[in-house]
């Protein structure tokens, strides 16, 4: 999602081409801000060491690292999944690693049928789009399809045989399973970590919520330095308890990701039982109105927050409101989603995402024209490794054109950095081959170490670790590498973002439309349920949850509408009201929640 709030108070219509709201975060400064580590950077940083520690030093001892770009295809998944609880985990993966097979089987294929430098380009270009809407399409990243068009792009430029392919797809493969493993590794000793992060974090988002509802916790809840944009488009004097949109969406978002998670973990334990009851209790503390209380009280939720992050016990709250019908509705909830018919719903939601009408197309062929542009003009100026280019054109393209700007600096910078890393410690990675091997494991941690910091700083680890991979297939001059680098570095981002400007995305104020009425949709159901005393509680549950995943769909449609320019009016003050008055009404469903304030909690410990 963009980083950039819609602005209230515009006028409805504006002429084009237009600059939106987003042109504030062109400034080069906020681009390059870094931020607090990811609370699981060493996840991924350590399972990407791990997974590709085996099979690198494998070859080492049989003396064939010229064949490690391959089993670096299948080791690179193991950077995915992370957020996943470990049921979809092994999903997922497994997808991620069929889907590198696949993009590296076209191109190695392509590179033995044809030596042509044009079709190599127009084939990676292709490949690179494919790949961007597809991670898009299943939102399966970070890191996204970066790593698959790294791969892919790669490949296409590597000297091959049709004979060679199905052994090197082998080694993919094999690494790919390896990987496998170690990112469902961590299940055998801590089965329900993804799930109880997800609630600490739903906890932290409802603890900040509640506190900006009580004057006297307000430094908790602003913790830097106020941002006039982010705070709530009314008058100046708006109501102290009211915690401003920016906090309760972040709030929703959060709560929303938690019961997502806990629906995809698999079958309830007890452990689950109780982070589902916390996750009642974050929900109950963020739609709430009022000053905060009791269980929904700042430090306690903090405090909650903290135990579940922790390797101890989960904490058991005390009942709340409705919670036995809260978890008897995810139950339900459950059943339907891993039934047929919840799976059928799944790949149809898949496919629209995917069809003509799909936002994500515009992106594609931004993908498809940048890729394309950067490598026949690489090409064209006599550049040994225009994949380089490609890939650099490739990393741009994020939701919006304000966040590939963004992106453009980043990867500028950190890419021309990366290049006086290398170059300064190439010669200590040309002592041996174990040296080598080291010094990729080296940076390959460090790269992921780095990048939720900011995306440039973890370029700065990235650069040497690609260039370094060309030294398993023998010594290049360090003149030419750094060169033909950074060459393909300024050439692939001017051309890449040359693109994102030329191709529009007029489609993202017709996806904020169509959340627009999803949401309006929603807030009515919800509504309905409040207003009959028939309606069964597990009735009301649902469509609180429907609600609140309206809210969340409806906000980064907007934040990414906000971010584009060439498009129609975006219609902010509906969007406005329609989130002020969805969070009305999840308040109004607060006191509703069940038939009993103190109903026993289904598989108590």
């Amino acid at each position: 999602m963009s980083d950039t709030p819609v602005r209230p108070g515009r006028p409805l219509v504006r002429k084009l081409p237009q600059l939106p709201s987003a042109v504030r975060g062109l400034a080069p400064a906020s681009a390059l801000r870094l931020s607090r580590p990811s609370d699981t950077w060493f996840k991924p940083a350590l399972s990407v060491v791990v997974a590709s520690a085996v099979p690198h030093l494998t070859l080492l001892a049989v003396g064939r690292l010229d064949l490690i770009v391959y089993t670096m295809a299948g080791s690179l998944c193991a950077l995915y999944g992370h957020g996943l609880p470990y049921a979809r985990r092994a999903r997922a993966v497994a997808g991620v690693v069929l889907g590198m097979a696949a993009g590296l089987a076209v191109s190695l294929v392509t590179a033995s049928l044809t030596g042509s430098t044009a079709v190599l380009i127009a084939v990676g270009a292709l490949l690179a789009a494919v790949q961007k809407v597809l991670c898009d399409a299943t939102r399966i990243g970070p890191p996204g399809h970066v790593i698959f068009t790294f791969v892919s792009s790669a490949a296409l430029f590597a000297p091959q045989r049709l004979g060679q392919i199905p052994g090197h797809l082998a080694l993919t493969l094999g690494a790919g399973a390896f990987a496998w493993l170690v990112a469902l590794a961590p299940a055998l000793v801590r089965r329900e970590g993804p799930e109880r992060r997800a609630v600490a974090r739903a906890l932290e988002a409802a603890a900040v919520c509640a506190a900006a509802r009580d004057p006297r916790d307000r430094s908790a809840a602003n913790p830097g330095p106020r941002n006039r944009d982010a705070a709530d488009p009314g008058p100046r004097h708006h109501n102290a308890a009211d915690p401003g949109p920016r906090h309760r969406n972040a709030a929703a978002a959060a709560v929303h990701a938690a019961w997502q998670c806990l629906l995809a973990s698999g079958r309830p334990t007890p452990v689950r039982r109780s982070l589902e009851r916390l996750v009642v209790h974050a929900e109950a503390a963020f739609v709430a109105p009022g000053p905060a209380t009791g269980a929904a009280h700042p430090e306690r939720l903090r405090a909650w927050a903290a135990l579940t992050r922790g390797r101890g016990p989960v904490p058991t709250p005390p009942p709340a409101p409705g919670t036995a019908d809260e978890l008897y509705g995810i139950d339900a909830e459950r059943a339907v989603l891993r039934a047929r018919e919840g799976r059928r719903a799944a790949r149809r939601a898949l496919l629209r995402r995917l069809g003509p009408g799909s936002p994500l197309l515009p992106v594609a062929v931004r993908t498809l024209i940048g890729c394309a542009l950067a490598g026949y003009l690489c090409a064209a100026l006599g550049v040994g490794r225009p994949y380089w280019a490609i890939v650099t054109a490739a990393s741009l393209y994020q939701a919006n054109i304000t966040l590939s700007w963004n992106r453009t600096l980043q990867r500028t910078l950190g890419n021309l950095l990366g290049v006086l890393v290398f170059a300064a410690v190439l010669p200590v990675s040309r002592i041996s081959p174990p040296a080598l091997v080291c010094c990729c494991l080296f940076f390959g941690f460090a790269a992921e170490a780095l990048i939720t910091r900011n995306y440039w700083l973890g370029s700065v680890a990235v650069t040497p670790m690609a260039l370094l991979v060309l030294e398993f297939g023998g010594a290049h001059p360090a003149g030419e590498l750094i060169g033909d680098r950074v060459l393909d570095t300024v050439l692939g981002a001017a051309t890449g973002f040359l693109a994102a400007t030329l191709v529009t995305n007029r489609r993202a104020t017709g996806r904020v439309e169509q959340a627009l009425d999803a949401t309006d949709r929603a807030r009515a159901a919800a509504e309905r349920t409040v207003a009959d005393p028939a309606a069964a509680p597990t009735e009301r549950d649902r469509t609180r949850r429907a609600l609140t995943a309206s809210l969340v769909e409806l906000r980064e449609a907007g934040d990414t509408a906000a971010g584009e320019w060439w498009q129609r009016a975006l219609p902010e003050q509906r969007l406005l009201a329609a989130e002020r008055a969805g969070h009305r009404t999840l308040a109004a469903t607060a006191p509703r929640r069940g038939p009993a304030a103190h109903a026993p909690s289904i598989g108590a410990e």
